[in-house]
């Protein structure tokens, strides 16, 4: 019954019935919409112009520029590739060098050995060992002798953390105050006592695999005013 009065009302009242006769037309109402007023160009183009925006309507785009957080670039990061793993872990420097087992600074070994690590960065090759290594690692052989340096005053001899058995001698070269450091040897194989002053090739101990070591070998430090070096340069400038 509702659907067939609705019906008779939508096709018996006047369309102008359900409007009011004191509302703008359509067209007025349109006019006050701001739009881009379009002019006409020399050359017959149209040329726009810019839409009377009211205040509140417009985006600062500076002020939002000025509070966006910084967007990090591609070269604000590195990744290091799996070869670089490589090269650092196993190296690619020459370590070869020659030796007389001669003169007032001399290498640890009268004969050249075998180097495994050299100074500076590097993958770490135990669990707790140095990323970054601060002596030169070299392969004399399980209970082989050390011999110091150069001329110089003891300074230490014992255990000392990761290092094991280790024995320090302080010098004095050209000018410069330069210690020598020799670590993981074979336990109490020193005949050195602190205080003790040495000439150069004296026996310091054995090549030994105490405290945080993977292998029998002989870490050898050296610092200048208490900042460590690199050995293996260090010593084929001035090793005779």
């Amino acid at each position: 019954m509702a659907a067939a009065a609705a019906l008779l009302i939508g096709t018996s009242v006047p369309p102008s019935a359900l409007f009011d006769p004191d509302a703008p037309p359509a067209s007025a109402a349109f006019a006050s919409v701001p739009t881009n007023d379009a002019t006409m160009a020399d050359d017959g183009t149209e040329i726009l112009a810019e839409a009377e925006l009211e205040e509140g309507q417009v985006l600062d785009m500076a002020a939002m520029a000025e509070v966006a957080a910084p967007v990090a670039s591609r070269d604000d990061w590195s990744v290091t590739s799996y070869a670089e793993m490589l090269r650092l872990k196993y190296g690619t420097r020459n370590f070869s060098y020659a030796t007389n087992g001669t003169g007032a600074v001399r290498w640890p070994f009268p004969n050249p050995v075998p180097i495994s690590s050299g100074f500076g960065d590097r993958v770490a090759p135990c669990f707790g060992c140095s990323s970054y290594h601060r002596g030169l690692d070299m392969l004399g052989g399980r209970g082989n002798p050390i011999y110091a340096i150069a001329d110089g005053v003891v300074t230490g001899v014992g255990q000392y953390t990761s290092y094991g058995y280790r024995v320090e001698i302080s010098h004095m070269i050209n000018g410069q105050r330069v210690t020598s450091l020799y670590a993981h040897m074979e336990w109490d194989s020193s005949p050195l006592k602190v205080g003790q002053e040495i000439p150069v090739g004296t026996l310091v101990g054995t090549v030994g695999n105490s405290g945080l070591s993977t292998g029998p070998h002989l870490h050898l430090e050296i610092a200048i005013d208490g900042i460590a070096i690199d050995p293996f340069a260090w010593l084929t400038t001035n090793a005779s």
